[in-house]
């Protein structure tokens, strides 16, 4: 057989991926042609990692810290983290339960993978609208990908009953999410406890709480599944270093879990051997080391989402929620695409793109549409307020024009 005539595995072919970078690379190449384009389309804070961070992973290099490290992650970094997620969640976590990976995001699959068995029709749930490499994964996984609808009515929580109707003796992971992407929606201490009741009469599933925006809760505390009575030793609780200290591109993440710890270590010895050895020093420096930077970029956050929010409601045909956490607004735009005539959200989107020159999200690139909730669209508001200004200034005008008024 040539190699014209080779073809991919039905896996690959079936794999998705994360609209946020295509949009991300349609925007440059509007970009690269001259365009003007205000981008809300990715999920990174816009900050450098801050200065004490840096300086650890200088000092790394310079030290000589460039060769592998145990597949977990290094004992420091398994110990500051072990800490850190402990404190978070009023937990005892000890450092064997902690497994470092080259950031969060492959704990996903390692997850669905060690969870589950391929073609045996296990089952996932997952949030819908959601993160798109949850039901990526499951796919790839060989596992049946269950949607769990995220409703606008419950601020972007889900009715536990929902929950319960999806649960077969074929459920074998329960992925939760808070705070949200794309939602910004939290699960609450109500929510959780409501979950955790129902988790209890299903002892077979697992519980994957991605909680990589941990940091990034706005009224109230943090809350996590892991806390409650009997939800410890199932959950796989999922942090890192990205979003609370803008170390997107160092690629630290870490996962606890005691039963599944050994397991996911030689998931890492199979793919990325170890996290990098001088990112993982920085991240102990994170850690450890003064937060008043990440403080201010969560004020800084709060200080965008009140901005955005607050004119986002002021154009016809937009309805948006103030988000509980992470960096993103929502917005219910089914009346906006009614006034202009657009089909749906991604229509909107993409006349946004080329007639406004703003760049967002459509509620489609976060999985199917919630039935009966509209169309909704996506900004990350990790940017400037210039940016937000004059990105949402530009929707306004382009409502006005598009009405002919």
């Amino acid at each position: 057989m040539s190699a014209s005539q080779a073809a991919v595995s039905r896996r690959a072919g079936k794999l998705g991926t994360e609209n946020a970078f295509v949009v991300l690379a349609e925007v440059s190449e509007l970009a690269r042609q001259g365009q003007d384009i205000v981008s809300f389309c990715i999920g990174q804070p816009d900050f450098p990692a801050p200065e004490h961070v840096q300086q650890a992973g200088i000092d790394a290099i310079r030290g000589g810290r460039h060769g592998y490290t145990p597949s977990a992650g290094i004992p420091e970094l398994r110990e500051a983290a072990a800490r850190y997620m402990g404190r978070m969640r009023d937990l005892t976590i000890a450092p064997d339960e902690v497994v470092v990976g080259a950031g969060a995001k492959p704990f996903i699959a390692y997850a669905i993978m060690s969870t589950t068995d391929h073609g045996a029709g296990d089952e996932v749930i997952y949030p819908v609208p959601g993160f798109p490499i949850y039901e990526s994964q499951i796919v790839a996984s060989g596992a049946k990908p269950v949607p769990l609808y995220l409703r606008e009515s419950r601020a972007f929580a889900f009715d536990p009953n929902e929950l319960e109707d999806l649960i077969t003796d074929r459920t074998r992971l329960l992925i939760l999410n808070s705070p949200q992407n794309p939602t910004g929606g939290i699960l609450g201490r109500s929510d959780l406890e409501a979950i955790a009741d129902i988790m209890r009469r299903h002892p077979q599933v697992w519980i994957y709480a991605d909680e990589i925006y941990s940091r990034l809760v706005f009224e109230g505390g943090f809350e996590s599944i892991a806390s409650l009575p009997d939800m410890r030793a199932r959950t796989i609780i999922s942090d890192g270093c990205s979003k609370t200290w803008a170390m997107t591109g160092w690629r630290i993440g870490f996962v606890a879990n005691e039963a599944l710890a050994p397991i996911f270590t030689r998931w890492v010895t199979n793919t990325d051997s170890c996290a990098s050895h001088i990112s993982q020093w920085a991240a102990v420096a994170a850690i450890d080391g003064p937060q008043d930077e990440a403080e201010s970029m969560r004020a800084k956050f709060l200080e965008r989402r009140d901005l955005i929010v607050a004119r986002l409601n002021e154009i016809p045909g937009f309805r948006c929620q103030a988000s509980g956490g992470a960096f993103y607004a929502w917005p219910n735009v089914t009346e906006a695409c009614q006034i202009i005539g657009c089909s749906d959200s991604e229509a909107f989107r993409k006349r946004l793109l080329h007639e406004a020159g703003v760049a967002v999200l459509a509620d489609i690139h976060f999985g199917e549409r919630v039935p009966g909730d509209g169309q909704h669209i996506r900004f990350s508001y990790a940017t400037s307020n210039e940016s937000i200004i004059e990105g949402v200034e530009r929707i306004a005008r382009f409502m006005r024009q598009a009405r002919g008024g």
